[in-house]
């Protein structure tokens, strides 16, 4: 867990809460010092204004309640975390700070999912659940007050499950969170293969209700891919996305490294070959 995750989860633990019906995220803000005012705004979707020992976060209405929560959480991060800055953050969806290289962002959003989703928590829940469906993940997603999105790479995070959460466009990969313990040997692909429930989802609107079983070759660049399989599912997400699960099968968590795929390609003997069209160096 990152020191944002500790504090985080660390505030949950000096408050007494035992169950999600008590993650009332206002009153957390309230009793850190930062008042919560619900106002339209244009430009932003939250901002955070301090001074001392006291700041105002006003957050942007919305009809999704998770959305408004991980808004009020994440500027509840940066009180803690970046304390003496005012913000004017522009999403209340981790999903854009993702594909950015917004480092403070990024930790006020680490901050927000443990505050909302914290592993004591988040985790027991979720060890009932097996491999969780998106169905699942939605009435997890309920109990807790958070959206899908949240809920989703929350899962990731805690890395008790060999799960990659991923967002793709027709034109390919937004970006991916594969669980820590995944090995760094499995590269997914950029563009989405004509055999994915995701390709036929995002190109016909075609539904996976469930999680349905897929060879791993229509998902990664590896070579020996063809030899597994992995369980994919996906959902429509904001701005014409979809949402992806993917759990690969555990035989693949053991695979041995993969010397040709990624940036660099090599032969047997182990030289560097280039790809075709790429000078050398």
């Amino acid at each position: 867990m990152t020191s944002a995750g500790k504090r985080a989860e660390a505030l949950v633990a000096e408050l007494g809460i035992k169950c999600p019906q008590d993650l009332d995220v206002e009153a957390i803000a309230f009793d850190s010092g930062v008042e919560v005012v619900y106002e339209a705004m244009t430009g932003c979707e939250a901002s955070l204004v301090g001074y001392l020992d006291r700041a105002v976060a006003t957050i942007n209405p919305s009809d999704v309640r998770g959305r408004e929560r991980f808004s009020v959480a994440h500027e509840l991060g940066h009180w803690h975390l970046h304390r003496g800055r005012s913000f004017q953050c522009r999403v209340d969806d981790p999903s854009a700070n993702l594909s950015s290289d917004r480092a403070l962002e990024k930790e006020a959003d680490n901050f927000a999912a443990h505050l909302l989703l914290p592993g004591p928590l988040f985790k027991p829940v979720i060890a009932q659940l097996g491999q969780p469906s998106f169905q699942q993940l939605t009435k997890v997603a309920g109990e807790f007050e958070t959206s899908i999105m949240a809920t989703a790479l929350r899962l990731a995070n805690i890395d008790t499950l060999p799960v990659i959460v991923a967002c793709y466009t027709r034109d390919g990969k937004r970006w991916s969170l594969p669980a820590a313990d995944i090995p760094k040997r499995w590269f997914l692909k950029d563009k989405l293969d004509e055999d994915t429930f995701t390709y036929d989802f995002l190109n016909s609107g075609k539904e996976s209700r469930y999680l349905g079983k897929q060879s791993a070759d229509a998902w990664f660049e590896n070579d020996d891919a063809e030899k597994y399989e992995v369980l994919e599912q996906c959902i429509g997400s904001a701005g014409g996305t979809a949402l992806v699960l993917l759990y690969l099968q555990p035989d693949m968590l053991d695979a041995g490294f993969d010397w040709n795929v990624g940036n660099r390609r090599y032969n047997e003997r182990g030289s560097y070959v280039p790809r075709r069209g790429a000078s050398r160096r």
